[in-house]
């Protein structure tokens, strides 16, 4: 085989084996093999601008998932979280979560996908 065609052949491989290999990653964005429901609304303002806060809980933020730390402010209501979230909150929440280009409703999906996520797994 020359040279140019066993590059393009080599090329063609890697490129088709990278392929099929992220296509079985999930970036979590869309329903997944298996799911018939599509991501909630909020998920993709969360994972653009609330996670890198939330998911450490750095500063204060109540950490994703963890309901003894949302459930006393999940029992405010959901209005002050939305508040807090577009008006910011010292020292740690900033306004919109630095999403500027959100709009409230956007802002409150993100807030319904945090919400969603405190919720107690149904007992089976």
């Amino acid at each position: 085989m020359n040279k140019p065609i066993s590059r393009r052949l080599l090329a063609v491989t890697l490129l088709l084996s990278g392929s099929l290999f992220v296509s079985g990653c999930s970036d979590g964005g869309g329903a997944s093999v298996g799911q018939s429901s599509p991501s909630h609304p909020g998920k993709a303002v969360y994972d653009d601008y609330c996670y890198s806060c939330h998911n450490p809980g750095i500063n204060g933020a109540p950490r994703i998932g963890d309901i003894d730390e949302w459930r006393p402010r999940i029992a405010k209501g959901k209005a002050l979280l939305l508040a807090s979230t577009v008006n910011g909150l010292a020292p740690g929440m900033p306004a919109k979560g630095l999403c500027y280009s959100c709009t409230d409703e956007e802002l409150s999906q993100a807030v319904d996908y945090m919400i969603e996520q405190a919720q107690p797994l149904p007992v089976q």
